[in-house]
């Protein structure tokens, strides 16, 4: 598995450009957070649009592939709802990686940048999410970039260390 860390952060996602931004969104997420509220800001509210227009909802298992527009540095954006945030545990965390990773596999997607699901809301650690991931054999052979802010940067980079 080839994980690196990009920060949560417009100006660095210009310099490190992927395939794909993968969003997994809770419905109750309001307004979007994380790297769902910046791709927001970037795409001057388009993904708030599709809330309030009822053409998203973040139900558990709502997927959409979406063009990133001009103004990020993405061929492809994919967003995932993952359900109520309430009772948001490791056991789900498993369980949305598992079919985030599938829905990108099928789409052909081999680099992608992605907030684990419920870092955004705190609901999961930056620590835990990383070891979470690096427990998914499927991972392997995927070349992941995980959004993250400062304070989760340095709770996993002695993980990610251990990686290399």
């Amino acid at each position: 598995m080839a994980l690196s860390v990009l920060p949560l952060d417009l100006a660095r996602w210009d310099e490190a450009a992927r395939d794909c931004l993968v969003l997994p969104v809770f419905k109750d997420d309001r307004p979007l957070r994380g790297a769902a509220g910046l791709a927001d800001w970037r795409m001057c509210g388009r993904l708030s649009r599709l809330l309030k227009d009822g053409k998203a909802n973040a139900e558990q298992g709502e997927a959409m592939m979406l063009p990133p527009g001009r103004r990020l540095p993405f061929a492809r954006i994919m967003w995932f709802g993952v359900g109520d945030a309430k009772g948001y545990s490791d056991e789900r965390f498993h369980i949305d990686l598992d079919w985030i990773m599938t829905v990108v596999g099928k789409a052909g997607v081999k680099d992608w940048a992605l907030q684990p699901p419920g870092r955004a809301s705190g609901l999961i650690g930056a620590r835990r999410a990383v070891e979470l991931m690096l427990e998914n054999r499927a991972l392997a052979e995927q070349s992941v970039t995980i959004l993250e802010d400062p304070a989760g940067q340095k709770d996993i980079a002695e993980l990610l260390r251990a990686q290399r």
